[in-house]
């Protein structure tokens, strides 16, 4: 092992990431924590007092040590020889002995200065190491495979001698893997969880806050009767594999009950296969839960106050429209009120609420369900998703006749509701005397507490919101990655919105077919806040951060 001396601190300075002055303050507090008997490099001083990314210490140290850098993500493990080395050795070191060959044995690590670790690996297997340069929040997240490796494999080899003696049914490691898989994506908040087949394995990824995480890698011999086993538990048919199929089940787990729904799809090499976990308690929050901001809030309460008339709730799938729905019955059910819901399917069942699943195989569609609910008396009304014309034409004559109609419709912001509307064949005088008002939402991930710090953004990332931010200091904030958000820097999600109210000034406008400009300028000046205004100030407070920001929201709506 080669050792070379360096003056990290000088170099960097050199390389204009940091002052003379933050170098120095890096120095004070090392020197303060080694006399409390802490020994941290300079880097992670640096790190944790905001004054540079990991990504770019990692980058100066490869440049000045001749070290390669490597995506963990594009690689493939060699998990044999990562468990075969003590765990708290890899962990406590931040090491990945990731594959070796018959002259080498190949190491990612964060940490290229940590020579006697490198020395002592390559005595374990008497070879010469290669060094890589990886982001310690990537080698965290290999480290927490390693570990699910482990049990994974205790139990696969449980499933393949089951297999060997017993039916499909019968096999009780096939139930305990379900339940080690559907576990891990509860612990890991999942949302969804996609079980999909490759040539020669299959994968297991989960939607965490809204982005798809690779969670599992398993040889295909697992993937049959593993998906065989959901399908039952979903009774759906295991011997129908060319048609998509959808049904649901139930399970409990850590003293909680769950819902799954199951949609299987026919694809290249099986049957993709997608579980949505649904929890009851999170999705019936109050409306002041959602995290809308205190002024939206205000706005979207008065809407939904309002005798009669159209509101809309609009956004992308997975934008958190149903919840938003769900929190505005909650709020306005009662036994003075006769609430009935039009859902495709029921997620959740609500008290005092009489809720319709519709049925497309015996025509009980939206339009069809909405015609004969209005004999039953309601004072507010919900569907699901206005998605034609007969059912957009259904739900304005109940708004005619005196109810509320609560909607949701997928369109990008809150204007272009009133443009959707009238594509689908409203006429554009009935658009401005039935629509109250409509939402625009997304939702957009909170910086972990956790491992919350400052961090200066690049050039760049400012660049694109500078108009926003009107020259203001802000101190900015990012999370560096840590075992309470699966290392992403990022832990739960909060909602950004934008609330339009429709005045009589404005349904003129609407009513005479005006332009969408013109229906946004007299918005403004009636107090609408844009969504990436709202993002803007989740920014400010410390929330979210520029990348989140710019991954959920076009900043160049407005």
């Amino acid at each position: 092992m080669i050792r070379k001396k360096i003056r990290f601190g000088d170099l960097l300075i050199k390389e204009g990431f940091i002052t003379s002055q933050e170098l120095n303050k890096a120095l004070e507090k090392q020197k303060e924590l080694k006399s409390k008997g802490i020994f941290k490099r300079l880097g992670e001083i640096l790190i944790d007092l905001g004054f540079i990314e990991e990504k770019i210490l990692l980058k100066t140290l490869s440049k000045q040590l001749g070290l390669e850098t490597i995506d963990l993500y594009s690689e493939k493990m060699d998990y044999d020889l990562l468990t075969s080395f003590p765990i708290t050795l890899i962990e406590e070191n931040l090491v990945l002995p990731f594959k070796q060959d018959d002259n080498f044995i190949y190491i990612a690590t964060s940490d290229p200065l940590n020579y006697d670790v490198f020395e002592m690996i390559e005595r374990l297997v008497e070879k010469s190491s290669k060094i890589y340069i990886a982001l310690s929040k990537d080698i965290f997240h290999v480290i927490e495979n390693v570990k699910k490796y482990l049990k994974s494999k205790e139990l696969i080899k449980k499933i393949r001698e089951d297999l060997n003696e017993t039916a499909l049914l019968s096999s009780g490691a096939i139930d305990e893997f379900v339940d080690f898989i559907l576990n891990d994506a509860i612990d890991k908040r999942c949302t969804d969880l996609h079980i999909e087949p490759q040539k020669f394995n299959f994968l297991i990824r989960g939607r965490i806050d809204g982005v798809l995480n690779e969670l599992f890698s398993f040889d295909k011999d697992i993937y049959y009767p593993l998906v065989s086993k959901i399908k039952l538990l979903a009774s759906l048919d295991i011997s129908e594999k060319r048609k998509p199929q959808d049904g649901r089940f139930s399970k409990e787990y850590n003293g909680k009950s769950y819902d799954f729904r199951v949609s299987s799809a026919p694809v290249m090499h099986g049957e993709s296969v997608v579980l949505r976990i649904l929890d009851q308690e999170k999705i019936l929050l109050k409306m002041d839960e959602l995290g809308m901001s205190e002024y939206n809030l205000k706005r979207f309460e008065y809407l939904i106050k309002m005798p009669y008339g159209m509101v809309f709730v609009t956004g992308p799938t997975g934008s958190g429209k149903t919840t938003t729905l769900y929190a505005a019955l909650n709020e306005l059910k009662g036994p003075q009120k006769k609430i009935i819901t039009v859902e495709d399917p029921v997620e959740y069942e609500i008290p005092l609420i009489q809720q319709i699943p519709v049925n497309y195989k015996i025509g009980l569609t939206f339009a069809n369900v909405i015609k004969n609910i209005l004999r039953q008396d309601p004072d507010i009304i919900m569907i699901g998703e206005v998605r034609d014309s007969d059912t957009l034409k259904t739900s304005t004559q109940a708004a005619l006749t005196g109810h509320l109609v609560l909607a949701t419709l997928h369109t990008n912001d809150a204007i272009s509701t009133i443009t959707r509307l009238i594509q689908m064949g409203a006429e554009p005088y009935m658009v401005g005397e039935t629509l109250l008002g409509a939402i625009a939402q997304r939702l957009i991930r909170k910086i972990c507490p956790y491992c919350k710090k400052i961090y200066k953004p690049e050039k760049e990332e400012l660049e694109k919101i500078k108009k926003y931010i009107d020259g203001e200091n802000l101190t900015f904030y990012m999370g560096s990655g840590c075992k309470y958000c699966n290392f992403t820097g990022y832990l739960g999600r909060e909602m950004i919105s934008e609330v339009l109210i429709i005045t009589q000034e404005m349904a003129n406008l609407i009513a005479e077919g005006k332009e969408r400009s013109a229906v946004l300028n007299l918005a403004k000046s009636e107090g609408f806040v844009s969504m990436i205004d709202d993002a803007i100030t989740k920014l400010k407070d410390g929330i979210t951060t520029i990348e989140e920001i710019l991954r959920v929201v076009k900043i160049d709506v407005i």
